[in-house]
């Protein structure tokens, strides 16, 4: 069959583009590990034990009540997108720029030597679905002004979409202090029945104030930094789909595969500096290295 054939020998003009894969961001998770382990081991070496922190009750309280009032302030759609979102705090799964330059060059390259319509059997088989309907777009003769307008238009429709969906955690992390008052407060009423026993009233009130502990660290530990992370995935993903734009601008308007090139450093200048922190050692000293440039 010749479509099997033209999908196998793709691959072979140009490094084959790697599917994204969801890598494990170790900052997040030794930024939880380490908040945790900062306020357990504290609470132990004053005398405390982890078991005076741990209470069903106000952990219902906090997390039902924080829960509640986000489901009130929030469109359903919204919600349901945040936490589709939550993993990406953890996880990564956007493609790195450099390797994104690449695939887009090995396009450039065979655009530029055989036409763009050339690229038409392997659009559909490009994983990253905005560089796949950029590039559909350009194969199928769209007017780069157009093309443009509609990759823009959806840029800021998807940023526009993940701010809102940050903003969930946002207010969550507004919520939940505050809930985790009302849960202190409840705890107290319920002390107050017994204050003919002094112990009782000890060991209740210690017990009220372990919703403030909840709704204060959940707020500050999880939802909060959890909104932040994620207008950072979202900042890179923009990047990322602006480097896209360009490259395919550049694949329409015919420029030289080097050209385009040059014009995607930009997006790639801090990763670039990095590799050349790398390969300095290999050199002789540091000559080399400021010689680069002029041969490129």
């Amino acid at each position: 069959m010749p479509e099997p054939a033209q999908q196998a020998a793709a691959p072979a003009g140009k490094k084959a583009p790697k599917k994204p894969g969801a890598k494990p961001d170790f900052g997040s998770f030794g930024g939880l590990i380490l908040a945790l382990a900062g306020i357990i081991g504290g609470l132990m070496i004053e005398g405390g034990k982890v078991s005076d922190i741990t209470q069903m009750t106000a952990a219902m309280i906090v997390l039902g009540g924080t829960f509640g009032a986000t489901m009130i302030s929030t469109p359903v759609a919204t919600l349901l997108g945040a936490l589709r979102r939550l993993p990406s705090v953890f996880f990564e799964a956007s493609m790195a720029a450099d390797a994104m330059v690449e695939e887009i060059i090995g396009y450039a390259t065979k655009a530029r030597k055989n036409g763009i319509v050339a690229l038409e059997s392997e659009a559909d088989a490009i994983s990253d679905p905005f560089l796949r309907k950029a590039l559909n777009l350009a194969v199928d003769g769209t007017d780069l002004q157009e093309l443009r307008k509609m990759m823009e238009l959806e840029i800021a429709v998807e940023e526009q979409r993940g701010e809102a969906e940050a903003r969930v955690f946002e207010a969550a992390g507004g919520y939940a202090p505050t809930i985790g008052i009302i849960g202190a407060v409840l705890g107290l009423i319920q002390v107050m029945k017994h204050l003919a026993n002094i112990e009782e009233v000890g060991h209740g009130i210690a017990v009220a104030f372990v919703a403030t502990v909840y709704g204060v660290g959940v707020a500050n530990i999880v939802l909060l930094p959890a909104a932040t992370k994620i207008k950072a995935r979202i900042k890179r993903q923009t990047d990322l789909k602006e480097l896209i734009l360009e490259g395919v601008g550049g694949i329409v308007e015919g420029l030289n595969p080097k050209l385009v090139r040059s014009k995607l450093e930009a997006y790639t200048r801090e990763q670039t500096a990095a590799k050349a922190k790398k390969e300095k050692p290999a050199g002789k000293g540091a000559k080399p290295a400021e010689a680069e440039p002029v041969k490129a």
